[in-house]
């Protein structure tokens, strides 16, 4: 046998891994020429040319174009030394070295992703500027083979371009908010100034906007738009393109120095700009795409008829008596079929010109007050068999918040004894609403409106009243988008959607991308018809039947907010009115067909709405379902495993034994405390805000009044199941209705 030679093996390992690493360079090249061969043809016009999405109402006619807007391109000549050197510090250090890929920044970017959560990206000023051009922005599209065409391209652009054009192209391509393309444009909008005529922190805004011109935006983020400003002065001053005295004078320059208001330069309708910002959202959340910089064909959900005409009845007086100007609404409508949002507007009179501004319709967290009792108290107590029947006997009698000793108070602070849980609905009240959650438990509770598509982090008792909770310092609420996408799943029977504004989109290569959602069970439809029915009444009732339509089966919740105890000092307007000083009034209502959520208030929550404001919401909702019910409708269908008997609902199998089947006469209580009773009534409340005992919403007007069962028994108390919690909101004890 020969003696084996280690030496030889060596050679032959080695010599096997430089054959490996041949072969790899050598398919490398081969994917990288093919990838090569089949990247997009480079163009002066492409690089140029107009970013454009088209948008498409629910009949599939074109109401936007988006990125059609006039611009104005800069010639290198008009662009100051002190942008490149901005745009350069921030984008790409080694701009003017590298021929269109940066191996250094790529191992760097490498690097640090391997170690690090944070993601970094690699990319060039060329190479960004090349994916702006030919394709997605979205992160799910950062493939081997786009990123192997884009350096393809960008070293191909290094070749024919100087790094002057290339820095132009980019400058005049990129988007910068508010309907800007380009930082000429924006210059223009925003300083009313051409570029050269900027100051240096002016510039270093410019510059650092295009990796998020929303999140940058010094109108409606400027924070964030500070933040990023200063990030590029520190990488100007440690590329010395500025001294340190420069740099601290710029540092100190407000972000809003030489701002100026914006003025609408889009083709669409004022109408339509709250709508299309939800549009904008869901395509780059759900895409992944920014459609204001990736061409595309969008197909929304909006019905132009009905969104024109709830502009109308916002921004006329033709439709609502509006105590005031100043007085603002937020609402939006829902197809219950599928969860499509046919209308939304955020606010009245918007004539600050803002394009994609705030939208109060879903950018809030103002209290929705006890139009969350269906939701997060009753629902779930029938949804896990707390009640079997509308007709089910609760006790409206004095009682703690659980763990505590705060007590519960009603708006007309009195005690009705046993009730039932459609006159609780009905009326409103609020010891019921609490029982039940307790009943329930929190944790159940959440469960059920996260079903709902309300997520908080956490509940606490005060939420069986109210939507506002506040919970490390931060306060969460509702919108008008996120409640009339929940009752919609009443009147569905069961099934929650998630509010869509966009049900697809076609990319500019012609495929395309369903964004409708299948929805999700949420409750039984035994629980959403029983909901339904006690709601019917509350158009029957108080203040709930200003949003009655003759002819038209519907079912729907009032709401009412209320100041804290500390913040009653607060408030700016008289409150010499009759009614409880609030500073949300709203309704939550639906049919068949649409769900709508409707929140009146003001911009100051300090300013509060008062008597001549009380009905807004309501004669919103009225007018608005009028329009979208023109022929009327048929009733909700009940479905199986349920039964009338008398003005009650009960489930096949119900225990009957501790539920009401007729009607009886109720007497009317007071709505007005009698100067013998204010003085124990201001001793046991701080709160100088309620200025007499029933709100608005739940006024008896009438000297008796058929309701369902009443039979005041305070002897028949249930005890307290233990269950424990704290109380952390605003809401004061009385939680007004």
């Amino acid at each position: 046998m020969k003696n084996f030679s280690w030496s030889r093996l060596g050679k032959m390992i080695a010599l096997g891994l430089v054959s490996l690493f041949l072969t790899l360079v050598a398919l490398g090249g081969i994917v990288f020429a093919y990838f090569a061969i089949t990247s997009p043809t480079l163009s002066e016009e492409e690089l140029i040319a107009t970013t454009s999405s088209k948008i498409y109402d629910n009949q599939n006619n074109l109401i936007a174009d988006l990125g059609s807007e006039k611009r104005e391109n800069a010639s290198p000549e008009e662009i100051p030394v002190e942008l490149v050197n901005a745009i350069v510090a921030i984008e790409d250090h080694r701009f003017f070295d590298h021929r269109g890929i940066d191996s250094i920044r790529i191992g760097g970017a490498a690097l640090n992703n391997l170690v690090s959560s944070s993601r970094q990206g690699g990319s060039t000023l060329t190479q960004q500027l090349i994916k702006l051009t030919y394709f997605s922005t979205a992160a799910s599209d950062q493939t081997l083979s786009r990123k192997a065409r884009e350096a393809w391209l960008a070293m191909q652009l290094e070749q024919q371009a100087t790094k002057q054009e290339i820095l132009t192209y980019y400058i005049n391509k990129v988007y910068m908010s508010n309907g800007n393309y380009g930082m000429k444009t924006a210059a223009q909008s925003y300083y009313g100034k051409e570029l050269k005529d900027l100051s240096l922190p002016q510039l270093a805004l410019l510059a650092g906007m295009p990796q998020a011109p929303n999140q940058y935006d010094p109108y409606s983020n400027p924070e964030a738009a500070l933040e990023r400003r200063n990030l590029v002065l520190s990488e100007m001053k440690e590329m010395n393109y500025i001294s340190a005295e420069q740099y601290e004078q710029a540092i100190n320059t407000p972000i809003t120095d030489g701002l100026q208001s914006l003025r609408r330069t889009e083709s669409y309708p004022a109408y339509l700009d709250n709508y299309l910002k939800q549009v904008i959202e869901q395509v780059e959340q759900e895409t992944g795409n920014n459609l204001l910089t990736t061409g595309m064909e969008v197909y929304t959900n909006v019905d132009i008829e009905a969104q024109q005409q709830l502009w109308n009845i916002y921004n006329t007086y033709d439709y609502v008596a509006y105590p005031d100007d100043e007085m603002q609404v937020a609402s939006t409508i829902v197809d219950v079929s599928n969860g499509r949002v046919v209308a939304q507007l955020g606010g009245r009179n918007q004539s600050n010109n803002v394009s994609f501004g705030t939208n109060q319709a879903v950018e809030t967290n103002r209290d929705f007050g006890s139009s969350m009792k269906p939701i997060t108290d009753y629902a779930p107590a029938i949804e896990y068999g707390i009640y079997d029947s509308t007709g089910a006997y609760v006790y409206d009698t004095p009682y703690d918040y659980p763990g505590s000793n705060t007590p519960v108070y009603d708006y007309d602070r009195r005690f009705l004894g046993t009730i039932t849980l459609q006159y609780a609905i009905q009326d409103s009240r609020n010891v019921p609403a609490v029982r039940a959650l307790e009943a329930v438990g929190l944790e159940d509770s959440l469960k059920f409106l996260n079903g709902l598509g309300i997520n908080y982090p956490d509940m606490v008792y005060a939420n069986a009243i109210s939507s506002n909770t506040t919970i490390s310092d931060r306060q969460y609420g509702a919108s008008s988008e996120k409640m009339a996408a929940a009752y919609a799943a009443f009147a569905n029977g069961g099934t929650y959607y998630k509010p869509q504004y966009v049900n697809r989109v076609v990319y500019q290569d012609g495929t395309s991308q369903d964004l409708t959602d299948k929805g999700n069970r949420a409750m039984s439809e035994q629980t959403a018809y029983m909901i339904t029915d006690m709601l019917k009444t509350v158009l029957t009732h108080n203040t709930g039947r200003n949003a009655a339509i003759a002819g038209l089966y519907q079912a729907g919740k009032t709401g009412t907010s209320n100041y804290g105890d500390d913040e009653v000092a607060k408030l700016t307007r008289s409150t010499a009115g009759s009614y409880i000083a609030a500073p949300d009034e709203l309704f939550v209502g639906y049919s068949p067909q649409y769900a709508m959520a409707v929140w009146t208030g003001y911009n100051n929550r300090f300013t509060p709405v008062l008597d001549d404001g009380i009905d807004v919401a309501t004669s919103v909702y009225r007018n608005m379902m009028t329009f979208l019910h023109p022929n009327g409708n048929d009733d909700f269908p009940m479905p199986s495993g349920l039964y009338r008997s008398g003005s009650y609902i009960f489930k096949n199998g119900a225990d009957t034994s501790n539920a009401a089947r007729g009607t009886r006469q109720v007497p009317n209580y007071n709505s007005n405390y009698g100067e013998d009773e204010e003085d124990d009534f201001t001793t046991s409340n701080s709160s100088s805000n309620i200025l007499s005992s029933s709100s608005s919403n739940d006024t008896t007007t009438s000297s008796s009044t058929t309701v369902n069962d009443v039979f005041p028994n305070p002897n028949t108390l249930p005890s307290s199941n233990g269950n424990t919690g704290t109380t952390t909101n605003s809401q004061n004890q009385f939680g007004f209705e």
